[in-house]
């Protein structure tokens, strides 16, 4: 039966029980599974670093999700979204090159240069809001060009599948990190890509209680198969319990993503407008130089924004520090809003703007949030 992303769900890909008939799932805290008296694990599970039921039912969700029911895209559950990339790069050999954004998450960014590039793992960092940069970075060792549309912090928008194109021409692959989009509005396989990558611990979990992350592949490929691989022997994969509140946080994110959207599309509106104001970074914005990609590629805008203060540093401090409503709190995807100073959570070496906030727009009434960023404002 073909299902809409919001029926999957909805549904949690999970059927009651069948030794009570319980609706909500089981948790199984089990590390190790019984062998039948032949030696063998008929049941599908031998020991929870390697696989677990709960974790094998969040996999499949999560293929479910970005690949639709074909049944031809497969998961990766890990403990983080941060382990979830680094096992990406990882399954790469030394001497291959990566094309990535020159805005990124950081965590990211400091993976490639920090981990990997002593590992000999070459990385070019380009604005991919210009193919024809991802086009001119191209090497004959090129193995993977990594997407991350909208990015962070400054929410620009890369056309997916335009870089898979590129990637394909190359003979590389193309990964996308999905965390901030989330599979109800943007679907990257879809578009050409062949991997995704989320944070499981933002939007998919949604209520700032559990850490995780995932990678999803279109098929189960050789390289996909490198990744399990890793995944089962460095062994950095979720609890069962993580695994169990992460599917409950899916079985609503639909209607949260609704929610974000469209707060954040009222919160961007009235900070455009706002003096103190300039730019806002939100591609729901019809000045956004990425706005028409981003229509093209996503359902809708998502519940992420950041925008720069008038006055430099000390002035977007300043607003930070005088919030009620809004936490001064890192992350992102959870049910209240949040606002960071953005510059001085990534280091001395951020590259991002001195004057800029970034807003997870939560699920508040969106007038009490603007509220609370005028009176802030002055």
């Amino acid at each position: 039966m073909n299902m809409n992303p919001e029926t999957i769900a909805a549904q949690a890909a999970h059927q009651p029980d069948l030794a009570t008939g319980a609706v909500a799932p089981p948790i199984y805290l089990s590390t190790t599974f019984e062998r039948d008296p032949d030696g063998e694990y008929s049941r599908g599970f031998v020991y929870s670093r390697s696989d677990n039921p709960n974790r094998h039912s969040l996999e499949h969700l999560l293929a479910l999700l970005e690949g639709g029911d074909s049944g031809e895209a497969v998961a990766a559950a890990f403990a983080s979204g941060s382990a979830a990339t680094a096992t990406v790069f990882q399954a790469l050999a030394p001497g291959d090159h990566v094309i990535a954004p020159d805005d990124c998450y950081h965590g990211t960014a400091r993976l490639l240069r920090e981990v990997f590039a002593p590992w000999g793992l070459q990385t070019t960092f380009v604005d991919m809001t210009g193919p024809e940069n991802v086009r001119d970075a191209v090497q004959p060792n090129t193995r993977m060009i990594w997407v991350e549309t909208p990015s962070n912090p400054l929410l620009k928008i890369t056309d997916i599948a335009e870089m898979a194109s590129i990637a394909q021409a190359a003979g590389a692959l193309c990964a996308c990190d999905n965390t901030w989009a989330s599979p109800m509005l943007q679907r990257p396989l879809s578009l050409g890509a062949d991997l995704v990558v989320h944070s499981t611990t933002k939007y998919l979990g949604g209520h700032e209680d559990v850490t995780g992350g995932a990678v999803v592949s279109a098929s189960d490929s050789e390289f996909f198969r490198r990744i399990r691989l890793i995944q089962n022997i460095y062994g950095a994969v979720p609890s069962p319990f993580d695994c169990w509140l992460t599917l409950r946080g899916i079985r609503t994110l639909h209607v949260r993503m609704l929610a974000h959207c469209a707060n954040a599309g009222k919160v961007a509106r009235f900070l455009h407008d706002h003096p103190y104001v300039a730019p806002v970074h939100y591609p729901g914005l019809p000045d956004h130089p990425g706005h028409a990609v981003a229509a093209g590629q996503m359902a809708d805008f998502g519940g992420m924004l950041s925008f720069q203060v008038a006055g430099g540093r000390d002035a977007a401090m300043d607003v930070a520090g005088k919030v009620r409503l809004f936490v001064r709190a890192t992350s992102l995807g959870g049910t209240q809003s949040l606002i960071e100073h953005r510059a001085s959570i990534e280091g001395p070496d951020s590259t991002t703007p001195d004057d800029l906030l970034r807003v997870s727009v939560g699920l508040e009434n969106a007038d009490d949030l603007i509220a609370d960023l005028a009176q802030a404002l002055g």
